[in-house]
């Protein structure tokens, strides 16, 4: 079995990971969000070329995510451009095309005041990470990880469905970008000053 290498720094992160118990969403792989139920967050599973995706660790309260959140009318209601201005503004990254992987079905609507919505999952290529700053809108400063996607699943905490969803992102990033199915198992911080990740095809 390889071994999984990381920092020391890495590991002192590591080790204030907080896991948040899983929603229980159902998860509707490929499936397209009908017409009557709203969309109102869109997360992705960002990837560099060796197959590792992006995580953020919030340092102060040890919770880990994907890039992602809820739409804003400047997106459009287009899933696609909330993901890459949440990139933005949380890891300060830059995406490539998405692609739509699926949904989740929030019933109890805690993303919509109480009423039913989806939640849509992506897949793209990380470009590239711009000098590490808070995210504007929550003043969250968070670290940025490359990790196998697997161990992003374990970070999240998400279990099986977490898992379904991460090798759906990894099919589509096989056959859309070129990555690896196995992926780099080491886990690693982007640099602070921020860096090139995913050349432009």
């Amino acid at each position: 079995m390889q071994r999984i290498e990381y920092s020391a720094e890495v590991a002192e992160l590591l080790g204030r990971i907080r896991r948040r118990p899983a929603a229980g969403w159902p998860w509707r792989p490929a499936e397209e969000v009908p017409a009557w139920l709203p969309v109102k967050q869109s997360w992705g599973w960002l990837f560099a070329p060796d197959g590792r995706v992006l995580t953020l660790v919030n340092p102060k309260d040890g919770v880990v995510s994907l890039p992602g959140g809820s739409l804003e009318a400047e997106d459009g209601g287009d899933p696609g451009a909330a993901l890459a201005r949440e990139a933005g503004e949380e890891a300060q990254a830059v995406i490539g095309p998405a692609h739509y992987l699926g949904y989740l079905y929030d019933r109890v609507g805690s993303a919509n005041n109480g009423n039913e919505c989806a939640r849509v999952r992506m897949a793209a290529a990380l470009r590239r990470v711009g000098p590490s700053r808070p995210d504007p809108a929550s003043g969250r400063h968070y670290r940025r990880l490359l990790v196998a996607p697997g161990l992003a699943v374990e970070l999240l905490g998400w279990g099986g469905q977490g898992l379904r969803q991460a090798r759906a992102a990894v099919r589509v990033a096989v056959a859309e970008l070129g990555v690896p199915a196995a992926a780099n198992e080491v886990i690693e911080e982007l640099p602070a000053a921020g860096c090139e990740v995913f050349p432009d095809l």
